[in-house]
C-alpha cells in the first residue's frame, strides 16, 4: 500500500464508512484515483466496496495471512523491537498465533536461554536457529493457511505450564476495550495463555482499534502491558489507566513507555 491507501484504510476503520467524494476532497485527488485505491484495498480483503464509498470488511472473516504479513509491517517491527526489550534473557514465554507475534519472535532471536512455548509453527521456525533456546510446540490441529495450532489438545497442553510472559496478538480492540478475534478455537487457546502467564503482553498496531471481529476473547484490562505504534483513542487510554495497564508506544521507531494516566 502507498501512504494514501494506508490513510484511507485508517479513516474507514475509524468511521466505518467513507464516501468516495469525501475521500477525493480530503486527499485532493480525483474520484477515479480513489476508486482505484479502494479496489486495491478490496482485492487485499482490507475493505468492502459499497455504492458511493467503502466500508469495513466482514466481521466473520479475517484478512488473508499473506496480506497480513505485509500490512503495517514497519509498525509491527517497531512494536516487536519495543516488546523484545522488555523480555529478559532466560525467561519462559508463550507466543500465540499472529503476524505481529511472529515479528516479536524475530526480535527475540539475539536473546539467550529463552524457553518458548508456542502454538505457531512460524514462530518455532523463526527461533530454531538459536541453540540456547528451548522451543516447545503445542499439539493440536494445524491450520494450513497460517501454521497456527488450535483445538482441545492445544488448550490442555498450554495448561500444563505457568510462564513468565504471555505474548499475544489480537485481531480487534473494540471501543469498550473488548478483545475480539475471528476464530473461536484460536480464542480459547489465547485465553489459556492469559490464564497461565504471570505477565501478559498484548502487541497490536493502530489498525486493530475498533476493527470488526465477532469472537470475544476478553478485555484489554486483563493484560499487563499494551505495545502499539501510536497512542490509542482516548477512551481506550482511560480503560488502560483504570486497569493499571502499562502502555508502550513505538511512535515511528522512537521507543516510549508511559503509564496511561500520563497520556490523558
Amino acid at each position: 500500500m502507498n501512504q494514501r491507501q494506508r490513510e484511507i484504510l485508517l479513516l474507514v476503520q475509524q468511521q466505518g464508512f467513507v464516501a468516495i467524494e469525501t475521500l477525493a476532497q480530503n486527499f485532493h485527488v480525483t474520484p477515479q484515483t480513489i476508486r482505484r485505491d479502494i479496489n486495491t484495498l478490496c482485492e487485499q480483503q482490507l475493505l468492502t466496496r459499497y455504492h458511493g464509498g467503502a466500508g469495513l470488511s466482514s466481521s466473520v472473516e479475517n484478512v488473508e495471512y499473506t496480506a497480513r504479513q505485509v500490512l503495517n509491517l514497519d509498525e509491527k517491527r517497531c512494536i516487536a523491537e519495543l516488546t523484545a526489550k522488555q523480555i529478559p534473557d532466560r525467561a519462559s514465554i508463550f507466543i500465540n498465533i499472529g503476524t505481529t507475534t511472529e515479528e516479536v519472535a524475530k526480535a527475540l532471536q539475539n536473546h539467550t536461554g529463552l524457553r518458548i512455548i508456542t502454538n505457531n509453527l512460524n514462530v518455532a521456525v523463526i527461533l530454531r536457529s538459536n541453540p540456547s533456546f528451548e522451543i516447545i510446540i503445542a499439539g493440536g490441529a494445524v491450520r494450513p493457511r497460517d501454521g497456527g495450532i488450535t483445538g482441545e489438545a492445544t488448550i490442555d497442553f498450554i495448561r500444563q505450564f505457568k510462564v513468565d510472559f504471555g505474548i499475544i496478538g489480537i485481531s480487534s480492540i473494540d471501543a469498550d476495550g473488548t478483545l475480539l478475534d475471528f476464530d473461536y478455537h484460536e480464542v480459547r487457546v489465547t485465553q489459556a495463555i492469559i490464564e497461565n502467564s504471570r505477565q501478559v503482553f498484548l502487541v497490536a498496531d493502530q489498525s486493530k482499534f475498533e476493527r470488526c471481529a465477532m469472537v470475544r476473547l476478553g478485555n484489554i484490562s486483563q493484560v499487563d502491558a499494551l505495545f502499539t505504534d501510536h497512542p490509542p483513542p482516548p477512551h481506550i487510554i482511560e480503560i488502560l489507566s483504570e486497569a493499571n495497564v502499562v502502555l508502550h508506544t513505538s511512535d515511528a521507531a522512537i521507543g516510549k513507555t508511559k503509564r496511561p494516566a500520563e497520556l490523558i
